[in-house]
């Protein structure tokens, strides 16, 4: 038993016990924060979770309708750069952590969540896409 005593203690580091893998997140930022990135980044997607009804009612301009109920178990097919600057927003927050949270199970690398419309600083226009 003596001789199997060094084996068994090398067994959890051979077999990687206790290490995850790397779990795609996303980043939460204030509305200010993502306004400057707005106005400072390129080649970036503003991505609006809510239903087609609230987006028609009033939109950040530029911004991507997926509703939040439509994000499933499959990439969105209006998303197809997983590694793309991704920016959402919902009405008041939750809706986008959601999104942005299966969104990034989905293996997206580069999600912003920065809260909903209701609080939104700058601009925003009426109307669908």
């Amino acid at each position: 038993m003596k001789k199997m005593l060094p084996l068994l203690l090398l067994l959890p580091l051979l077999t990687g016990c206790g290490a995850r893998p790397a779990r795609n997140t996303y980043r939460q930022i204030t509305q200010a924060e993502a306004l400057r990135m707005m106005e400072t980044e390129r080649d970036y997607i503003i991505l609006d979770v809510r239903t087609p009804a609230e987006f028609a009612e009033r939109h950040i301009p530029g911004a991507l309708n997926v509703p939040n109920e439509a994000i499933g178990d499959t990439a969105p097919a209006q998303l197809p750069d997983k590694g793309q600057l991704i920016l959402v927003y919902c009405r008041s927050g939750n809706r986008s952590k959601q999104a942005s949270e299966k969104l990034s199970a989905l293996g997206y690398t580069n999600i912003v969540e920065f809260g909903g419309i209701n609080t939104w600083p700058g601009e925003t226009v009426s109307g669908a896409q």
